[in-house]
């Protein structure tokens, strides 16, 4: 497999099987689908050569087809639906596209650009910013995640074990230690499906990410939807910033 050194590619993927909301990456916002956000982000990248092919990999033929009727330039990835699942991860749909596409593309990128539709506010800036920081930084680091800082740090947070209430971090049952203000806390971050970059060779290796995976924090507001109060507060954000 031929790589092309400093290539980038935009992967968009969306499956059809959302348990928390039924068909969310087609759900409209401001009378637009969902997953088109995302493709018109990256088509625009692409038209300034910021990036060089899009890519969009879907288990649904509605899907696609929605897709091919917007933009035709767009690469379709039919994915199995095994690669579809609850079940499935990253590594696995992106090493599904590689794999099938082995003999029919020539050169796969150096690097993709991770574009979630579910996250579909996204300022062209601040992707550039991400994407020169990679580059800048690519010996150095194995990926680079977006996240969003955790009003209340994941330390303050609780499980159950037997029955009684535990720390998070390590089996300890003396709840009086998480009475501190939160403030006290170490801070805590959450991915946020803004802008990820990965590196071709990592997938190969069976790594989605690495273990040299550099932050990249998000000040902005957290258009990540999960379910349909999410979906309503981005409609509601967009209504009022519009």
């Amino acid at each position: 497999m031929l790589i092309s050194k400093n290539k980038i590619w935009a992967f968009i993927p969306a499956r059809s099987g959302s348990k928390s909301i039924k068909d969310k990456n087609i759900k409209k916002i401001n009378s637009i689908p969902l997953l088109i956000f995302s493709i018109k982000t990256a088509l625009n990248f692409k038209k300034k050569k910021i990036i060089d092919e899009v890519i969009f990999s879907s288990d649904s033929l509605r899907y696609i087809n929605l897709v091919k009727k917007f933009n035709k330039s767009v690469i379709i990835d039919h994915r199995m639906k095994k690669y579809a699942t609850d079940s499935s991860t990253d590594l696995d749909v992106f090493k599904s596209f590689l794999k099938k596409n082995k003999n029919k593309i020539r050169h796969f990128p150096e690097f993709f650009l991770h574009l979630r539709p579910t996250t579909p506010i996204r300022k062209n800036e601040t992707i550039i910013k991400a994407i020169k920081y990679f580059k800048k930084n690519k010996e150095k680091i194995s990926a680079l995640r977006s996240i969003s800082y955790m009003e209340n740090s994941s330390f303050k947070t609780m499980r159950i074990v037997k029955n009684k209430l535990c720390n998070i971090s390590k089996l300890d049952f003396d709840m009086d230690k998480l009475n501190q203000p939160r403030q006290s806390y170490e801070k805590t971050y959450i991915a946020n499906g803004y802008v990820d970059l990965i590196k071709t060779k990592n997938i190969l290796k069976d790594k989605i990410h690495g273990s040299a995976v550099h932050p990249f924090i998000i000040n902005e507001f957290n258009s990540d939807i999960d379910n349909n109060k999410d979906l309503e507060r981005v409609r509601k954000y967009l209504d009022n910033n519009n």
